[in-house]
């Protein structure tokens, strides 16, 4: 059996018909590690002796009868940005080096909950800030597609472990493309879910909207069940109609879908040549499926004043302190961010609030004539891993570090759940990627959608080893 390229449904169904126990999943898990790590540097913290007993707890569990979770026995690692107890959790910073937490954060203990077994972390840029993984604690993480280009980021060593079939799913986050611009790197699906569906604690900033926690996997399917065991209400501000239930196992259906698609968002934002040319074979996918394309945008405006402004606020409130007393160790990219927070003024704050209203209104009126908005999920294709940031898009040149994730941002500030899909390689073999959009809290519909694209493309399914073989 070859546990590795089982998904996370397969995984936990055979540990629940007791055809495969927790300590073989974790057996093989940490095999893959040793032997798939080094080239990609994915996983950068390990905890393999609290696993291993907790597999075994799990097995006598399953042996006696006893009720489980739906995750029981499933073997995987943990995004650092999130804390952990008991286990390092250093979001990536020579700051919080020796951070040491006493509780999981509300995501690690919901996965826990419903029997996951934890393994380790995952690399992270400094504090989560820019879509490139690296940092100066433990260096850079590659994509399994090509170990010289980036894998993306925040969330490039969650992406990079699932692409390597280290394990099936893992956990992100995603500000402006953490979960979808990795993803697109390497091949993977990444959801960004509707504000509040997986409710984000915020220790300075309890109404934090921007962020979000989402899941990223190699099937549609794992994305859903990742939903049933982290869904779900909190004390914290959580307006959300969504629940577990709600999280089924995704119908493909694209059959009738009204889907507006643009390549440049309407705002003539540039993607690199090659990027274009692969998504745009894929329209006849959708076609095919029974979906109803044209070309068209939401009016995106008024999105990066929205996204600059609630970025900036976010950072001063939530890394101002820590920028405060280890300004010496932490990223210049990290401090322009920051500090552009703390400048803010009351007239720069009440205009991104009219502008958020504007680009809300302009949203819906979109979704009054499609169900989906459909565009490419990066502007570059997986870039030199040396590099801090592409200082060009399609030949523009980036003023800020955040510029070539332009297309992740934009619809990071409509506050919509978009879902981020594999979408073919280009002759290099570099993975290539769509974001797909539905309206406030349509998440599962979004999943039936990319169900339905996944079916009829199948890129996902194809490992590093396998897209090398096909050059």
């Amino acid at each position: 059996m070859d546990i590795q390229n089982l998904s996370a449904v397969e995984v936990t169904h055979l540990i629940r018909r007791r055809e495969l126990s927790a300590r073989e999943a974790l057996a093989s898990h940490i095999t893959a590690i040793e032997q798939r790590n080094a080239p990609v540097n994915a996983v950068i913290t390990t905890d393999f002796e609290r696993a291993t007993a907790l597999a075994a707890e799990a097995d006598e569990r399953t042996a006696r009868g006893e009720p489980t979770g739906i995750l029981h026995g499933l073997p995987m690692t943990h995004k650092d940005t999130f804390n952990t107890a008991g286990l390092r959790s250093t979001q990536g910073s020579l700051a919080l080096e020796h951070h040491t937490p006493e509780h999981d954060d509300l995501q690690i203990a919901r996965l826990s909950a419903a029997g996951a077994i934890r393994t380790g972390k995952t690399n992270v840029p400094e504090f989560g800030a820019g879509s490139h993984t690296f940092n100066d604690l433990f260096g850079t993480t590659t994509n399994p597609y090509a170990p010289d280009r980036s894998a993306g980021g925040s969330s490039g060593g969650v992406a990079a472990v699932v692409a390597s079939r280290i394990q099936p799913f893992g956990d992100g986050s995603d500000m402006g493309g953490s979960l979808r611009i990795p993803a697109s790197f390497c091949n993977v699906y990444g959801l960004r879910p509707s504000y509040g569906v997986i409710p984000m604690e915020g220790a300075t900033n309890a109404f934090t909207w921007l962020a979000r926690s989402g899941p990223m996997a190699r099937s549609v399917e794992d994305l859903a069940l990742f939903m049933r065991a982290s869904t779900g209400p909190t004390e914290l501000p959580n307006p959300s109609p969504l629940t577990p239930a709600d999280f089924g196992t995704p119908l493909p259906n694209l059959r009738g879908v009204r889907i507006g698609y643009s390549f440049d968002f309407g705002i003539g934002m540039p993607v690199e040549t090659e990027i274009v040319d692969v998504l745009r074979e894929q329209l006849r996918v959708f076609e095919e499926a029974g979906a109803i394309l044209e070309e068209a945008s939401i009016d995106f405006s008024d999105a990066d004043e929205v996204f600059q402004v609630t970025r900036a606020y976010d950072f001063a409130t939530g890394i101002g302190p820590l920028l405060a007393e280890h300004r010496d160790v932490i990223k210049p990219e990290v401090i322009w961010n920051v500090e552009t927070g703390q400048r803010l003024s009351a007239a720069e704050l009440i205009s991104a609030q009219a502008a958020r209203t504007r680009l809300e209104a302009a949203t819906q009126a979109f979704f009054s004539r499609y169900d989906a908005f459909l565009s490419p999920a990066a502007q570059v294709l997986p870039f030199d891993a040396s590099w801090r940031w592409p200082a060009t898009i399609a030949g523009v040149a980036a003023e800020t570090y955040l510029d070539w994730m332009r297309s992740a941002c934009v619809l990071s500030a409509t506050s919509l759940p978009v879902i981020a899909m594999p979408g073919g390689f280009t002759s290099a073999g570099l993975p290539v990627g769509w974001q797909l959009a539905a309206n406030h809290y349509r998440d599962p519909q979004l999943l039936q959608w990319a169900a339905a694209y996944e079916q009829a493309t199948g890129f996902a399914k194809l490992s590093p080893e396998e897209v090398a073989q096909r050059r």
